[in-house]
């Protein structure tokens, strides 16, 4: 049995894609996870499966929620070890004055290499930066989020990747709660 942590896009946003987290919580345990737990209602889904393999974990989710719900809903799943690379290799972090409450992290489907931030061509949203680690891409916007071009939509379209964005708390938050699990 695995814990594995599926990070739900776009659900509960402004009105679209709207699901309840206690029945998609009972919807994942019918399916056969277990121990299933949710975080906040941007759709931060903690669950223990027999699956090994974190894609296929993924897809199960993405057609249970199809299936009861009607939404196509993009799902990257990852795994503690994601979690933590965040806090070891987010180079950001390392600046003197750090603000947090401006770094983001953009979870992908499948590992990029390091000249795919090329890709992205970040130069045209300067003073906002970012940097890729494998699955994920550490952002820091200059003035925020929501003032922007450099988000999920881009970053799905340039690197062809599902991806989902979560703030540096949730990412901290999600980590001390995978620590506590078990």
């Amino acid at each position: 049995m695995k814990t594995h942590l599926a990070l739900l896009r776009g659900i509960n946003v402004s009105g679209h894609n709207m699901i309840k987290m206690d029945a998609l919580k009972t919807v994942l345990e019918n399916a056969g996870f277990q121990n299933v737990q949710t975080y906040i209602q941007s759709g931060n889904v903690f669950i223990d499966a027999d699956e090994e393999n974190s894609a296929s974990v993924g897809f199960k989710i993405k057609q249970e929620i199809f299936k009861e719900f009607g939404h196509e809903v993009p799902v990257v799943v990852i795994a503690k070890e994601d979690l933590e690379a965040c806090l070891k290799n987010n180079q950001f972090l390392k600046e003197k004055d750090c603000d947090t409450k401006k770094l983001y992290v953009a979870f992908l489907s499948k590992e990029m290499q390091g000249s795919a931030i090329n890709d992205l061509k970040i130069s045209q949203f300067k003073p906002d930066e970012a940097a890729i680690d494998k699955s994920r891409i550490y952002i820091k916007y200059a003035v925020g989020a929501g003032k922007t071009r450099l988000d999920q939509k881009y970053i799905e379209k340039k690197l062809n990747v599902v991806a989902t964005v979560r703030n540096w708390n949730t990412v901290t938050t999600l980590l001390n709660m995978f620590q506590e699990l078990k």
